[in-house]
């Protein structure tokens, strides 16, 4: 019988033994973390916030400085964790880079992925990269934590799969000047929720002093005039709300004179270029007006 004990006495020493072994190899190995970066949001809600608009063309973003800002504050917030690196998601006409796409791909640690972006100027297939990435890095355990700049309901998915794996998400938003640009839904799942303020951005965004479209040299296109129709719409959006979306929507696809009518105006004032007896342009350009509104509902 005392041969029995001790035998198991000398196993269980060598199990604590192997455990405290393996607590200190865990110890040593540093926690790592990404940040996860969806452009559409970040210059819609930083133009928004800083420049008054959402339209990039009409503000500059110095986007180096901005993600080592980005990387600054990763490091107080996760103080014992390493950087992985930044996935910088955003749209692009059939996935080519654009020049400053291919500059922000060029800067260390961080990581471009595009998606596409449509004849209105929408991403498309972004939301199911950052899933793809967030799921497959826990999965791999390569982070323990993810910081993630955006605001879209479709990212909800993404957060589960990551959490699904034992990562925490954090969500990081860009201050709104009025109500909320970040869904519920996404700020119920994650883990943790930071709001980047107007002093934070206001270093690396600036309004351009030339005027945000060029004046038209001849017809537009179809495309030209749908993606102002989009365009006036975001700014018809912003200054009203999505109460009047919510009014608005059960006329489609007609609209009321009154809207049509200061449509027609800021297009042309954009265009430079009348649209008055031009049918099919003016369909255009109420196709892009509606494309954006319900895809904002």
């Amino acid at each position: 019988m005392n041969e029995d004990l001790a035998v198991l006495s000398a196993r269980i020493d060598r199990t604590n033994e192997l455990l405290q072994r393996m607590l200190a190899e865990v110890a040593k190995t540093p926690s790592t973390h990404a940040i996860f970066v969806d452009a559409g949001y970040l210059y819609a809600a930083a133009g928004r916030l800083v420049a008054g608009t959402e339209d990039r063309r009409a503000f500059d973003l110095d986007a180096e400085g901005l993600i080592d800002a980005l990387i600054d504050r990763a490091r107080t917030v996760f103080a014992d964790s390493r950087l992985l690196r930044v996935y910088w998601y955003d749209g692009a006409r059939r996935r080519i880079h654009t020049a400053e796409q291919q500059s922000i791909a060029e800067l260390p640690d961080v990581k471009v992925r595009l998606g596409n972006l449509n004849a209105n100027n929408q991403q498309k297939g972004v939301d199911s990269l950052i899933r793809t990435d967030l799921e497959s890095l826990a999965r791999h355990r390569a982070i323990s934590d993810a910081a993630l700049l955006g605001g879209d309901e479709d990212l909800v998915s993404a957060v589960e799969a990551a959490q699904g794996y034992g990562a925490r998400v954090h969500l990081w938003g860009i201050e709104a000047p009025e109500g909320r640009n970040q869904a519920e839904p996404l700020l119920w799942e994650v883990d943790s929720q930071r709001t980047l303020d107007l002093d934070f951005f206001k270093p690396y965004v600036s309004r351009r002093t030339a005027p945000a479209y060029e004046p038209m040299t001849g017809r537009p296109t179809r495309d030209d005039v749908r993606f102002v129709g989009a365009q006036v719409a975001a700014k018809w959006l912003a200054a009203r709300g999505r109460d009047t979306l919510v009014e608005l929507l059960p006329g489609h696809p007609y609209l009321p004179g009154s809207v049509d009518q200061e449509l027609l105006v800021e297009a042309e004032g954009l265009l430079q270029y009348s649209l008055r007896g031009q049918a099919d342009l003016r369909r255009a350009l109420r196709d892009g007006f509606w494309d954006h509104l319900q895809a904002q509902y």
